[in-house]
């Protein structure tokens, strides 16, 4: 099995199929979840393979952009994998990754846990908060048509796994029903520590924007 040349050839197929996708969710996301992954993989006993292939390949058919259907992309990872001749028990393990790897909203518990699995989702997770975790909350926000902030409707820590993915509520409201709760959900050393950062940023850009909202500022 040629490593190199799958890797390869995996960054071009992700590059391809996301070319036109949302900016949230496009090759540049996976790009960094990539980064982030080998960063945070440093620190942890795991196969550099799948850690890799789960990353590059973790968003290759989001259920957001396919009618909430979780299906799609396992079954695309999966054939794609075949046709690099990648062994069965490793597309078995990024296929597991894949669709263990989303928050659900809802409390809904992963059925799966790896080390992998926990570097590629801290590596995702980094990647909804901060600076660009704010960014692409507001640029899925606005691909939405959804509002900014909007007083009356409260942020919602209740509901379902289906409620949570049919939400159409403001995009201040996210950030409470999930980028700061992710902090606490880390997995690694390494992805804690650098959630904890991006935290505090998130926290002082919501104070910054009530400030601002309320004219206060």
């Amino acid at each position: 099995m040629n490593t190199a040349l799958i890797i390869s050839n995996t960054i071009e197929f992700v590059k391809s199929t996301l070319k036109n996708a949302e900016g949230g969710h496009d090759w540049f996301h996976i790009e960094r979840v990539y980064k982030n992954a080998k960063l945070i993989a440093k620190g942890e006993k795991a196969d550099d393979l799948i850690v890799t292939l789960g990353a590059l390949l973790h968003d290759i058919a989001d259920s957001k952009f396919h009618n909430g259907d979780e299906t799609v992309g396992p079954k695309v990872a999966k054939e794609f994998l075949r046709n690099q001749d990648v062994s069965e028990e490793i597309i078995a393990h990024v296929v597991k990754i894949i669709e263990n790897i989303s928050f659900k909203g809802g409390k809904e518990a992963q059925k799966f846990k790896s080390p992998e699995l926990d570097i590629v989702q801290d590596a995702d997770r980094l990647d909804a908060l901060g600076a660009i975790g704010i960014a692409r909350a507001f640029n899925y926000g606005g691909f939405k048509g959804r509002a900014l902030y909007d007083p009356d409707i409260e942020a919602d820590l209740n509901m379902t796994k289906e409620q949570y993915k049919s939400s159409t509520a403001p995009t201040i409201n996210h950030f409470y029903e999930k980028l700061l709760l992710l902090k606490d959900r880390m997995n690694t050393t390494t992805g804690k520590k650098i959630a904890t950062e991006r935290h505090q940023y998130m926290l002082g850009f919501l104070e910054q924007f009530y400030a601002e909202w309320n004219g206060k500022l």
